[in-house]
């Protein structure tokens, strides 16, 4: 199988670094939807983690749009609404309009909030302590580079699909050619044969 660089070039993949590959996929989506399912299982006094995450924003920076929030923490407008209701509800938290800019929506600390956050200082230690401890500082600097690398890789990610599903839909299906697979080339022939072990997409 080939895979296609950045810069347009192909690139010729063995099938022991494609099954790496795939199995690299695999673990990382594993983790990921591990860790949103535990994250979302925790409640801090009936907050979830990120509402502390927008707690201690505000600590450090001040009140923040709401609009921001959602960019920061990569969640939709809707579920950045939800969290600060339930902050609202809690007291932790109040909306407020700027005279300077009317149009947002800003949310602030409360003296309550600042409470909650200092009876829970621990919780955020804990969740980096859980997860990375046990990593030396050389294992701690090779994820450094390997996560940084995985979120510009994400960048585009969902562009570069949608192209090319699109490009597919452009192009005539075997079916439709009647064209068989084991008329077709040699790594085509290959590439439709060949399965992996790890459910991909």
């Amino acid at each position: 199988m080939n895979f296609t660089k950045g810069d347009g070039a192909v690139i010729s993949r063995c099938n022991a670094e494609l099954e790496l590959m795939e199995e690299a996929d695999w673990l990382f989506r594993r983790m990921v939807r591990r860790f949103v399912k535990e994250r979302d299982k925790v409640e801090v006094e009936g907050i979830s983690l990120p509402g502390l995450l927008v707690l201690q924003k505000m600590i450090r920076e001040g009140p923040q749009r709401l609009g921001d929030l959602a960019e920061e923490l990569d969640f939709t407008s809707g579920a950045v609404t939800g969290l600060c209701d339930k902050l609202e509800r809690k007291g932790f938290a109040l909306r407020i309009r700027r005279d300077s800019d009317r149009r947002s929506v800003w949310l602030d600390i409360t003296t309550q909030g600042r409470e909650f956050v200092s009876r829970n200082r621990n919780i955020g230690t804990r969740c980096i302590a859980i997860l990375f401890e046990e990593l030396s500082v050389e294992e701690l600097g090779q994820v450094h580079d390997l996560f940084k690398g995985l979120i510009d890789r994400l960048e585009h990610f969902s562009d570069t699909l949608n192209s090319l599903a699109e490009s597919n839909l452009r192009q005539p299906s075997v079916h439709s050619t009647g064209v068989r697979p084991e008329d077709t080339d040699e790594q085509t022939a290959g590439e439709e044969k060949r399965q992996g072990k790890y459910l991909s997409y």
